[in-house]
């Protein structure tokens, strides 16, 4: 009899073992399943989220094959995701950008993520890089980073590139508002670590131009917003900085430039962020004109001699207007951030859209918050040269601050 309520006993636990073992792994596949990201519509509707999309920052809402400019030659996968994003103002936002994945197996830790942040494009739908073609006026400002971006992924790392909030997708882009930017690039890291689970924790940022001053703007975010994913180190290429010192600069700007479409971006963004901004109230006719441009169009037009590009700088604000609004929004947004990982800033000498000594003026203000800054000059390199010529600098710096090999 007790041999009987043993062996009874002992199969109602298995029983219950059992249906706990079910019970959890159910539930782990619920998980899975409500985890996995759905494939996304083809074309221009990817851009489009659907009405219900979630609410946390760093979701992925749905994801297809990268397509366009977007795939990094020697990736196992290049993957184009709508993730979600949270703008300056705390609403949630859809936003768009490829993961690339290594050849081989992953490390023990997970694949170390490189998260690159573009140059400017413009501010245009059709300006964002994942949605830019080989035959596109845009395709030399997206593809001239790609030998770097091959290296990466050689190298050992994962490739993450957001589009940046609003640029491809609806809502404004808000050019050079460092909350916007800067959480842009830490979701698409959390994001790629829910698409693939082989991404690992700890990353670094890299950009140039307007990307530079989206990675140390991220880099100054990182440590609140991350949600556990670890910041090892941050490249700047001739990032954007002192961008309201340079609205002082622009009477002396008397010559037609491309600096104007420049000018142009940056109260476009600057209005977005703040209604204070009223461009009607700021711009000279000529230029008022054009303003709907920049919505319209992207960089290489812009800067063309029927846009911005014929008009000088110093034409382009009325003598007379309230600048005071404008140069609050952009004292703010100054890249001057404070982070607890190491920064690499590379600057080229013959570089005439970021002054090297708007760069040095950044490089001393990291300092003097306690920034660990390497700051290195290139002689005789212009603005675009410079992600090229400081390759080999950079991938020490990745490799010193987190080895592909983890």
């Amino acid at each position: 009899m007790e041999s009987q309520r043993l062996a009874l006993s002992r199969t109602y636990n298995a029983i219950a073992m059992a249906l706990a073992l079910v019970a959890t792994f159910g539930l782990v596949a619920s998980a899975e399943a409500a985890d996995k990201p759905a494939k996304g519509p083809g074309g221009s509707k990817f851009y489009t989220p659907p009405s219900d999309y979630p609410n946390k920052h760093g979701k992925v809402i749905w994801q297809r094959k990268a397509g366009g400019l977007s795939p990094i030659d020697g990736a196992r996968s290049n993957t184009l995701l709508l993730y979600v994003s949270k703008t300056p103002a705390g609403d949630k936002t859809a936003t768009s950008g490829v993961v690339s994945v290594p050849e081989g197996k992953a490390p023990k830790k997970g694949w170390p993520v490189i998260t690159y942040a573009h140059g400017t494009t413009g501010a245009a739908d059709p300006c964002a890089p994942s949605r830019v073609t080989a035959s596109s006026l845009v395709a030399p400002y997206v593809e001239y980073i790609d030998p770097e971006l091959e290296d990466w992924i050689d190298a050992g790392y994962a490739v993450v590139q957001t589009d940046y909030q609003g640029l491809g997708t609806p809502g404004p882009h808000e050019y050079l508002i460092r909350q916007a930017e800067g959480r842009a690039v830490i979701d698409l890291v959390l994001a790629a670590r829910r698409l693939n689970s082989d991404i690992g924790s700890k990353y670094l940022i890299a950009g140039h131009s307007q990307g530079g001053h989206a990675a140390l703007s991220a880099a100054g975010l990182a440590q609140k917003y991350g949600n556990g994913i670890k910041l090892r180190g941050t490249v700047a290429f001739a990032p954007a900085s002192q961008i309201a010192e340079q609205v002082d600069l622009l009477p002396s700007l008397t010559a037609p430039s491309g600096l104007s479409a420049l000018a142009a971006l940056i109260l476009e963004g600057a209005s977005s962020f703040d209604p204070a901004v009223d461009e009607n109230a700021l711009l000279n006719p000529e230029p008022l004109a054009l303003f709907p441009q920049v919505e319209q169009t992207c960089l290489p037009q812009l800067v063309e001699p029927d846009s911005f590009g014929g008009i000088a700088p110093s034409k382009l604000i009325n003598e007379y207007a309230d600048t005071g609004p404008l140069l609050n929004v952009l004292s703010a947004q100054n890249p001057a951030v404070k982070t607890t990982a190491p920064i690499f800033i590379a600057q080229g000498t013959a570089d005439t859209t970021v002054f090297p000594f708007l760069t040095n003026e950044l490089a001393n203000q990291l300092v003097a918050k306690g920034n660990d800054v390497d700051y290195q000059e290139y002689p005789g390199v212009t603005h675009g040269e410079i992600p090229s010529a400081a390759e080999p600098q950079t991938l020490e710096f990745f490799e010193q601050r987190l080895p592909a090999g983890n």
